[in-house]
């Protein structure tokens, strides 16, 4: 819980520049969406085939 905390207050202390904020979303996503898809990878991978 502390780390979207912690995470905010640096966000929020120093200005942020449109383009870095569009930045750092798409790379925030990006990140998720590798994750989402080696998770389901992995989930398929331990799954019996029939």
């Amino acid at each position: 819980m502390m780390d979207g905390i912690l995470s905010e207050v640096r966000r929020r202390a120093h200005y942020e520049k449109p383009s870095v904020k569009k930045k750092r979303k798409e790379a925030a996503r990006l990140r998720k969406l590798l994750k989402k898809k080696l998770r389901s990878e992995a989930r398929d991978r331990e799954r019996p085939r029939r």
